[in-house]
């Protein structure tokens, strides 16, 4: 735990949060800057700053723990769907450098959606796909 870092303070409880889920690893709670309605954060108690980081252990918790909570979520809030996202990195759009996963529940209904993603899926260069897998296969060894 960092003394400067905001969702350690949540942990902790020196910061408020609306608590959705907690045991001994991680910690759930709802986002104050919600994309959808009932758009909510996973976060493993124990610190790590980011996907590159964080305990095989913390991830495999904080991901499991994210998918049951979805499991009741998008039901309960009636969602036409879910989004896990993770950011690593301020130009991947992280911004509190603490592990966090995104429970985002979508919606047909955009009045309870506001979230959309700048990216708009296009066919890429095949030769291009192909050698940029190399360079990751050789990576991993």
């Amino acid at each position: 735990m960092t003394d400067q870092c905001l969702f350690c303070g949540i942990v902790a409880g020196t910061v408020p949060s609306v608590k959705v889920a907690e045991d001994e690893t991680t910690y759930a709670f709802m986002d104050i800057n919600p994309g959808s309605d009932g758009h909510l954060l996973v976060v493993p108690k124990r610190h790590s700053k980011d996907l590159m980081e964080i305990p095989a252990d913390d991830l495999a918790a904080v991901t499991l723990a994210a998918q049951r909570i979805a499991k009741a979520a998008v039901p309960a809030l009636g969602a036409d769907g879910v989004n896990l996202l993770n950011c690593c990195g301020a130009d991947a759009w992280q911004t509190v450098f603490h592990f966090h996963l995104h429970v985002i529940p979508r919606y047909v209904d955009k009045s309870r959606d506001r979230l959309g993603l700048p990216w708009v899926p296009t066919p890429g260069d095949a030769e291009a796909i192909a050698a940029t897998g190399a360079k990751v296969v050789a990576a991993l060894g």
